[in-house]
């Protein structure tokens, strides 16, 4: 999904930078949008939507994660637990379960990560309902999910695909990105780095929600457990006074956080927002359990999952949710002005809470224009980038797969969660050019050009380089630029 969102900014001809930040910016609107719209759909409150909105995307967790495009990318999460609840109390809604069926679907088609979150929500709105007698919303539900599923198996065609070919996430490697309990005191914004800091192990394992987020927390979860019922009436009224914050509430409804749900509803959904929160924490621990080295066995998604960490979002999720009943509670029959100041605050403290600001970037000076001579060859390319990185360091080739959106030909580099057995293989080679051996390796696995990135080896690397190029009657060279690159083709 955050492709086809980027894909009007490369239509346009914007660079594949403009179209990366532009879909980390969407990202993050539509997440705060989500969670916004879960908690004004259960409260009722702008105020507590507000800040609940906020708390979704701007949290530890996610803005560690900010070069990652799908980590803004987490609307599917809410959405999914808000219509599927939605359906537990109308299961003849068409509309809901068509609804829930594209949000699973988008969501599978924007990460599996976040499609294994949206797989909880709706098992535990499932248990929920179950629990509270609404079976057939909780069928309802189940179905739609799966539905979701189906409709995106083309996306998700090559994961299996991936799976069948043995592409397993091996538990040693699993280990590396979990969390820790000390992850959940770790914050790396400038207000808490410095008491979090002795907990700091990487930016996988941050999660501290915030102090004033914790306490709105608690009070939602207080005032939600002593929700009582409300006649239909009263309820009525109640809506009609939540449309403008402030605006004193009914008698109930102040207690329950929600003026237009019952005291029932509202505590299912806080115990299931608990019990999400519960799960979460504990999976996020990865193999530290025996019970997810067992579940690692039994279901197979989980072999495709490098980072059980991840699973540490439903956690700050159920902290925006319940922090939003947390605010619906404080503001709650007061005047209009003290209800803004106090939302005010509350949105402030917050943000303060989680603020890492000035976030360091890298200036853009645009993808060099020798790879423009890829892009008008006419024969077949399959490109080698040099120097071709080691697999523990694969990540290195990030700059290579960004200058490729100007040529649009094959790569033998490349980077993502997983490295192929093929990219081992070269690299083993590869890496040591120019000895000899290497172009000669490179040949034989494909390569019709080199392109050598001179100003990434060393000073007596590339004077060594330049000695074998001067040589070799099997390497022609195409192009040079002042950037310190050059393209050769294989004869």
């Amino acid at each position: 999904m955050p492709s086809v969102l980027a894909a009007p900014v490369t239509w346009l001809g914007g660079s594949a930078v403009l179209a990366f930040n532009v879909t980390v910016l969407m990202g993050l609107v539509l997440t705060a949008w989500a969670g916004w719209r879960l908690v004004l759909a259960w409260t009722g409150s702008p105020p507590a939507a507000l800040v609940a909105g906020a708390l979704t995307i701007f949290n530890a967790h996610v803005l560690s994660r900010l070069p990652h495009a799908m980590a803004a990318h987490l609307w599917g999460v809410p959405l999914t637990l808000l219509a599927a609840d939605r359906l537990l109390d109308h299961p003849g809604s068409r509309r809901t379960a068509l609804a829930l069926i594209l949000i699973v679907a988008a969501t599978a088609a924007t990460s599996v990560y976040w499609l294994a979150l949206a797989g909880l929500v709706v098992g535990a709105v499932m248990i929920a309902g179950l629990a509270t007698g609404r079976a057939r919303g909780a069928v309802v539900a189940g179905g739609a999910a799966l539905a979701g599923v189906a409709l995106a198996l083309p996306v998700l065609r090559p994961y299996l695909r991936l799976a069948a070919a043995g592409g397993t996430r091996p538990l040693e490697i699993v280990a590396q990105f979990a969390a820790t309990p000390a992850g959940y005191l770790t914050a790396t914004s400038r207000l808490h780095a410095g008491w979090t800091s002795m907990f700091f192990r990487d930016e996988v394992n941050v999660f501290f929600a915030g102090v004033t987020a914790i306490a709105l927390a608690a009070v939602g979860i207080a005032a939600a457990l002593r929700a009582q019922g409300i006649p239909a009436a009263r309820r009525a009224q109640g809506i009609a006074a939540a449309s403008v914050p402030g605006t004193a509430q009914t008698p109930g409804a102040s207690d329950a956080g929600m003026p237009h749900a019952s005291g029932a509803v509202t505590r299912r959904r806080a115990l299931t927002i608990v019990g999400l929160a519960a799960v979460g924490v504990f999976l996020s621990f990865g193999p530290a359990t025996a019970l997810y080295r067992w579940l690692y066995t039994w279901v197979p998604p989980l072999h495709g999952l490098r980072a059980p960490a991840r699973f540490g979002y439903l956690y700050l999720l159920a902290v925006a949710v319940l922090a939003g009943f947390g605010v619906r509670r404080v503001v709650a029959g007061r005047g209009p002005w003290r209800a803004g100041a106090l939302t005010a605050l509350a949105l402030a403290l917050v943000t303060l809470e989680v603020t890492q600001a000035p976030i360091r970037t890298e200036p853009f000076e645009g993808i060099p224009p020798i790879y423009d001579v890829l892009a008008r060859d006419a024969g077949p390319v399959r490109l080698v980038e040099l120097p071709f990185f080691p697999a523990e360091a694969v990540f290195e080739n990030g700059e290579y797969q960004l200058n490729a959106t100007r040529h649009w030909r094959p790569i033998m580099n490349g980077t993502s969660g997983f490295t192929p057995m093929s990219y081992r293989r070269r690299a083993a080679v590869f890496w040591f050019f120019p000895r000899e051996g290497t172009i000669e390796a490179m040949r034989a696995e494909g390569a019709t050009h080199l392109m050598i990135h001179f100003d990434r080896f060393t000073p007596a690397e590339g004077a060594e380089i330049r000695r074998v190029l001067l040589h070799r009657t099997d390497l022609r060279l195409l192009a040079a630029d002042g950037r310190g690159h050059q393209l050769y083709a294989l004869r």
